[in-house]
C-alpha cells in the first residue's frame, strides 16, 4: 500500500542507493532488485550499503557502482560510526533510496541523509521515514517482495527475478589452485556440501553429512565442503569423520566470491538454509536444500528449477521460528533429525542422474 506522497521524477543521470545490511544471503537475495533498477534506470548510479561480511559478494558486479560499507558490529559500531555512514550518504546526494532492511537503522539513514525519495515496505520499524510505503507480501519469495519496490517504475516481464555474482578469473584460479594443493584434479566433476549456519537448529546433523558422503561415495565424485571460517572446525571434523580420501574441506579458505566460483564447479550443491544456497542460486548450480525449523514458505527457499527441498512436513512443530534459533525448543530436533541420509542421497543422485545425460 502507497501513501499519497508521489515518488519524485528523477533526473537522467539520478544517483539511487539500495540499503541492505543484514547477512549475506539477504543481500544476493537483494541482487534481483538492484539489477532491475539498471534497467530501469540505465543511465543513473546505483550504489549499495551492506555490512563489511557481506560486501565481497558484491565485487565486479555490473549493476552496481559504489559499495558503502556499515561494518556495523565492528569499527562503524555506535552513534559515530553511524554518524560517519550518514555523512558519507548524505554527501553523494542520491535522489532517490530503495531500503529492502527493515530495520529502523536502516530507514534512518536515508531520512538522514536527506535522501528526497525513500521507498521501503509497511513491515519496516522505520517506516515513518519513508516517502513511498509498499506492502510486504508475506505469501511470495523475498526476491520478488523486494522488486515489489519497483512497482510503478518497471513492468513485472522486465524485471530480473534471479540474483547473479560475478567472480573473476583471480576468483577461479585461487579455487584451481586450492583444489591441486588438496589432491583434486581440476577436471573433476564435484559434489559441493555446506554443512554451516549461523543459526544451530537449522544445520543438519554433522554425523548425517558424514553418512552421505559415504553413501554418495560409490559414484567416484569428490566431495568438496565449503563455508567461512566459522565453519571450518565442522567441516574438518566432518571430513575426518568420513574416513575418505576423496573429500576436502575449503572452508574458511576462500571468499564469497571464490566460494561462488567453487559452488559453480559443483555438480550438485547440498545446503542447509543459509548463505550457500544462495549462492549456488546465483550461479545456477543445482540444490538439494535442508529445512528444519524453517521452510521455504518463508520466501527464502532456492530459486532454481532443478533444486530440490528436503523436509519433514507433517510436523505441529514446524516451523517453529523465521530464523531458526539457537536450540529446538521442545528438544527433540525431530525436524533435522528425521530427515534420514539415505533420502538426501536419493535426491542428489537424481540430480546427478539428470546431469550426467
Amino acid at each position: 500500500m502507497r501513501n499519497d506522497k508521489p515518488v519524485k521524477q528523477l533526473p537522467d543521470d539520478a544517483r539511487i542507493l539500495v540499503i541492505q545490511t543484514a547477512f549475506p544471503g539477504d543481500v544476493i537475495l537483494t541482487l534481483p532488485l538492484i539489477q532491475s533498477i539498471k534497467k530501469a534506470f540505465p543511465n543513473a548510479q546505483t550504489d549499495v550499503v551492506v555490512t563489511l561480511l557481506a560486501s565481497g559478494v558484491l565485487a565486479h558486479h555490473p549493476a552496481i557502482h559504489e559499495v558503502h560499507i556499515y561494518d556495523k558490529h565492528g569499527d562503524d559500531a555506535g552513534v559515530g560510526g553511524f554518524g560517519r555512514l550518514v555523512h558519507v550518504v548524505k554527501s553523494r546526494g542520491y535522489h532517490l533510496a530503495f531500503i529492502p532492511h527493515r530495520s529502523v537503522r536502516s530507514a534512518l539513514i536515508a531520512r538522514l541523509a536527506s535522501i528526497p525519495a525513500r521507498i521501503g515496505f509497511d513491515k519496516s520499524a522505520g517506516r515513518i521515514f519513508f516517502t513511498d510505503v509498499v506492502r510486504y507480501d508475506a505469501t511470495v519469495h523475498e526476491t520478488v517482495r523486494n522488486l515489489s519496490l519497483l512497482d510503478g517504475f518497471l513492468a513485472a516481464d522486465r524485471r530480473d527475478t534471479v540474483p547473479a555474482l560475478y567472480p573473476d578469473e583471480t576468483d577461479r584460479q585461487r579455487v584451481g589452485e586450492l583444489l591441486r594443493l588438496k589432491g583434486i584434479s581440476t577436471d573433476r566433476t564435484l559434489i559441493g556440501l555446506a554443512p554451516g549456519s549461523v543459526w544451530p537448529t537449522k544445520r543438519w546433523p554433522e554425523e548425517y553429512f558424514t553418512e552421505l558422503i559415504n553413501l554418495l561415495g560409490d559414484g567416484g565424485n569428490p566431495c568438496v565442503l565449503v563455508g567461512g571460517k566459522d565453519d571450518a572446525g565442522l567441516c574438518d571434523r566432518i571430513r575426518q569423520g568420513s574416513g575418505s580420501r576423496h573429500v576436502v574441506t575449503m572452508a574458511g579458505e576462500c571468499t564469497l566470491l571464490q566460494s561462488a566460483a567453487l559452488i559453480q564447479r559443483c555438480m550438485v550443491l547440498i545446503s542447509n538454509d543459509s548463505a550457500p544456497m544462495h549462492l549456488a542460486t546465483a550461479m545456477r548450480t543445482p540444490v538439494v536444500a535442508i529445512f528444519g525449523p524453517t521452510v521455504p514458505e518463508f520466501g527464502f527457499g532456492p530459486l532454481n528449477k532443478n533444486d530440490v527441498v528436503v523436509g519433514i512436513d507433517d510436523l505441529s512443530c514446524r516451523p517453529c521460528t523465521i530464523h531458526g534459533g539457537r536450540r529446538c525448543p521442545i528438544r527433540t530436533f525431530a525436524c533435522m533429525k528425521q530427515i534420514i541420509p539415505d533420502r538426501v542421497a536419493s535426491e542428489v543422485r537424481k540430480i546427478l542422474s539428470s546431469r550426467s545425460r
